[in-house]
């Protein structure tokens, strides 16, 4: 056989030199200003942003209607005056404190749940039987009993807070528990890992994605119900968070200051899904190579 057929590499045909002007390649241009700052999620996010308040100003503006609906801009003075005078500020630390006792409670109990249902075929059925039972009953729904249970206080607050985040943290970690793959499983259990270690070191880190979309929509549920539920309280009570003052300020005519509310509940929604959720996402499930 020719010593060609064997080795192509040591024909004696030449391969034509790079062209001096041949363009780069398309992933290797680099990128101008503009592309490099589409690629920053952080700008993109607070564009859009600003689209939407030149759209609620446009419209405010068009429809001229104050107590209707007020100007972004006058929105933006009352949510001013609100934090000068401090009262929107002792709102939404009302509001956060209660927020986080009753969504504390709620995950505990949700991973206690969850735990004996991962134990036992009797906890999964118990598990499985309370999510189908009160996962789709409203919490707001349960506030005229809670009065009744609890009185005028916080805890009818926290009761149907944990009634909010129960049900869709235990579901979503129970989902998550139930996919890990059997060969992780194994690989726990050739480890001798069990009970709580076995939790911890094997399921927690491969259910994770699942475990953050629970605790997510659990305090998005607890965010919304805690609003609607301060809207009835705070009518019962005399006092309450920022649900309440955005009704106080509805009975007064003070649509600007109820805007200044809503957007503060916005504000801080953003901030905990930007700030403590996405850091979380980028500690460890993007740092595991995993997708949520």
């Amino acid at each position: 056989m020719p010593p060609d057929a064997r080795c192509p590499a040591t024909s004696g045909t030449l391969e034509a030199p790079p062209l001096l002007n041949e363009p780069p390649i398309a992933g290797e241009r680099p990128l101008v200003l503009v592309e490099q700052l589409a690629n920053v999620a952080a700008l993109r996010k607070i564009l859009l942003l600003m689209v939407l308040a030149v759209l609620w100003q446009a419209y405010a503006s068009r429809l001229d209607n104050p107590l209707l609906f007020p100007t972004f801009t006058a929105t933006l003075e009352a949510l001013w005056e609100g934090l000068l005078s401090g009262a929107l500020i002792q709102r939404a630390a009302f509001t956060l404190k209660l927020l986080l006792v009753g969504y504390a409670s709620g995950v505990l109990l949700a991973g206690l749940l969850t735990g004996l249902a991962i134990g036992s075929r009797l906890g999964n059925d118990l598990l499985e039987t309370l999510t189908a039972m009160f996962n789709p009953l409203p919490a707001i729904a349960l506030l005229p009993l809670a009065l009744l249970w609890f009185g005028l206080g916080a805890g009818s607050l926290i009761f149907v807070l944990i009634h909010s985040v129960l049900w869709p943290v235990a579901l979503c970690t129970h989902a998550g528990f139930k996919s890990v793959s059997p060969t992780l499983r194994m690989v726990g259990r050739n480890y001798g890992l069990v009970g709580p270690r076995y939790v911890t070191r094997i399921l927690i880190p491969a259910a994770f994605p699942c475990i953050l979309s629970g605790l997510k929509n659990g305090w998005a549920f607890a965010w919304r119900t805690l609003i609607a539920a301060e809207l009835v309280f705070g009518v019962s009570s005399g006092s309450g968070g920022l649900g309440w003052f955005i009704y106080e300020n509805k009975n007064q005519l003070e649509i600007p200051s109820v805007f200044a509310g809503l957007l503060t509940v916005i504000l801080i929604g953003l901030a905990m899904e930007n700030l403590v959720f996405r850091s979380i996402e980028v500690c460890t499930v993007r740092r595991w190579g995993m997708h949520a």
